[in-house]
C-alpha cells in the first residue's frame, strides 16, 4: 500500500496550508477575531474558497466541490494542524443534511439544509423508544395523516440535546396494517417548539442532561414535510444511520483518544514516579497503540480504495465497532489511572476542563458510546450476515 500523496495533491496541501495563513485567524476591523464570531467569519471564507461543505450545491449554502476523498482528507489534515474550525458540529450536519441531499424534496433542501449549515437549525434524532432501541422497528410512534397535516402521537427516548434543538427528524409508524414491522414507517421532519411537545431532560451518572425523552400529544407537522415515500422510512432512516456511524467510527476519533491517555500517564505519578514509566502502564500503552494503529492504516485502505472508485465492503461496517472496543480499552486504562479520584465526580460545568476530572465523563460515555448509532451486537450481526454471507441459525421455540 502506497500512502505517498501525489505531486498534485502535495501542490493542494501546499494551497490549503497558505489558505489558513492568510484567514485563521480572520481579521476584523483590523483585529483578529475570536470565539464564536471568528468561527463565523472563517467558515464563510472557507465555504467560498471551496474548503468547507464540498458536497453541498452552492444554491444550499455549500461550496460544491468534485467528490476527491484524498483532498477532502488533506483539508482535514491542514485545518487540524492550525486548529481552525470545521463544519458546524452537531448532527443536523452529521446526520440530517446528507439524507436530504439523497432523500429530500427541493422544497425541503430549501427549507433546512441552508440554516442547519449556518447554526440557525439545531436538529434532535426521535428514533429509539423505550421499547424500541435494537429492535427499532418495533417502534410503536404514530403519525396520522388529517388535511394537509401529520398528527404525531408517542414517546421518543435518548434524543441527544433535544432541549436545545429546534427541529426533530422522527420515525413514525402510518401504516399499522402492513404485516411486517419494517414497512410502514415514515420519516418525518417536525417543529419541536410548538404545544403538544414536551421534553424532558434525563439526569445521567455523571450529573449532566444530555438526553432526553420527547413526548408527542397531537402533534404538527405539514404534510409535505416527510422525507422519502410514505410508508418507506426504513430505507430513508438507513441512510441516516449509514452517516451517524461513519461519523462515531472515524480513526481519528481513536488516534486523539489515544493520544490524551497518553498524555495523561505522563502526568499522573504511581509511587512517587509518572506512570508512563511504570512498566505494566507502558505494556498496555504499546498494545493499546498496536490496536489504534491497525485501525488507522485500516482507514488508510478504506480512503485508497474510495479514491479509486472501489468499494471498501463491510470493513466500513467495522469502524464503528472497532472505535468503540478502543473506547472501551482506554476507559479502562484511565480508570486505573485515575485510582480513587474516579469515585468523586467534578462538577458538571467542570466536566471538560484541563487534567484528570474530564476522564470521568469519557469513562462513563464509552459506554454509551456502545449503543449509540446500533449497538455492538447489531454491528456484529451486519459484519457477518452481510459482510461475510453468515447464515443466521434458526432459533426453535417452545
Amino acid at each position: 500500500m502506497d500512502l505517498k500523496y501525489s505531486r498534485e495533491h502535495e501542490e493542494f496541501r501546499a494551497e490549503v496550508a497558505a489558505f489558513l495563513a492568510a484567514n485563521w485567524p480572520p481579521i476584523i476591523d483590523g483585529q483578529p477575531a475570536k470565539g464564536k464570531e471568528a468561527q463565523i467569519a472563517f467558515r464563510k471564507v472557507a465555504t467560498e474558497a471551496g474548503y468547507l461543505y464540498r458536497n453541498i450545491p452552492r444554491q444550499y449554502g455549500g461550496s460544491e466541490q468534485p467528490a476527491d476523498v484524498i483532498k477532502a482528507q488533506i483539508i482535514g489534515e491542514e485545518f487540524a494542524k492550525v486548529r481552525a474550525p470545521r463544519e458546524m458540529p452537531g448532527i443536523g450536519i452529521m446526520m440530517l443534511v446528507p439524507t436530504l441531499l439523497e432523500c429530500g424534496t427541493e422544497e425541503q433542501k430549501d427549507l433546512f439544509i441552508p440554516k442547519t449549515l449556518s447554526g440557525e437549525y439545531r436538529w434532535a434524532q426521535g428514533y429509539s423508544e423505550p421499547n424500541s432501541g435494537s429492535d427499532l422497528a418495533s417502534l410503536k410512534t404514530k403519525g396520522e395523516l388529517v388535511g394537509d397535516e401529520w398528527l404525531i402521537n408517542g414517546q421518543k427516548i435518548w434524543s441527544s440535546g433535544a432541549q436545545f434543538a429546534r427541529f426533530m427528524f422522527v420515525l413514525c409508524r402510518t401504516e399499522p396494517d402492513t404485516g411486517i414491522k419494517q414497512e410502514g414507517i415514515s420519516y418525518l421532519l417536525v417543529d419541536l417548539k410548538q404545544p403538544g411537545v414536551t421534553i424532558r431532560p434525563l439526569k445521567q451518572i455523571t450529573g449532566g442532561e444530555e438526553f432526553c425523552e420527547v413526548f408527542f400529544d397531537n402533534a404538527k407537522t405539514p404534510a409535505s414535510w416527510i422525507v422519502g415515500k410514505r410508508g418507506e422510512g426504513w430505507q430513508v432512516s438507513k441512510a441516516t444511520l449509514s452517516h451517524e456511524r461513519s461519523s462515531i467510527g472515524g480513526a481519528a476519533t481513536s488516534v486523539g483518544l489515544y493520544e490524551k491517555i497518553v498524555d495523561m500517564a505522563r502526568n499522573t505519578t504511581i509511587d512517587g514516579r509518572p506512570a508512563i514509566e511504570d512498566p505494566l502502564i507502558r505494556d498496555r500503552l504499546v498494545s493499546l497503540q498496536g490496536y489504534v494503529q491497525s485501525h488507522l492504516y485500516s482507514s488508510y485502505r478504506q480512503l485508497s480504495m474510495q479514491a479509486h472508485g472501489q468499494n471498501p465492503g463491510y470493513v466500513t461496517s467495522m469502524n464503528k465497532l472497532i472505535n468503540t472496543n478502543i473506547g472501551h480499552d482506554v476507559a479502562r486504562l484511565a480508570r486505573d489511572l485515575m485510582g480513587d479520584s474516579l469515585m468523586v465526580a467534578p462538577p458538571v460545568e467542570d466536566a471538560y476542563k484541563a487534567g484528570p476530572e474530564k476522564w470521568n465523563n469519557q469513562f462513563f460515555g464509552s459506554l454509551g458510546v456502545a449503543i449509540a448509532g446500533g449497538t455492538s451486537n447489531i454491528q456484529r450481526n451486519i459484519i457477518a450476515e452481510r459482510g461475510l454471507g453468515v447464515v443466521r441459525d434458526s432459533v426453535e421455540t417452545k
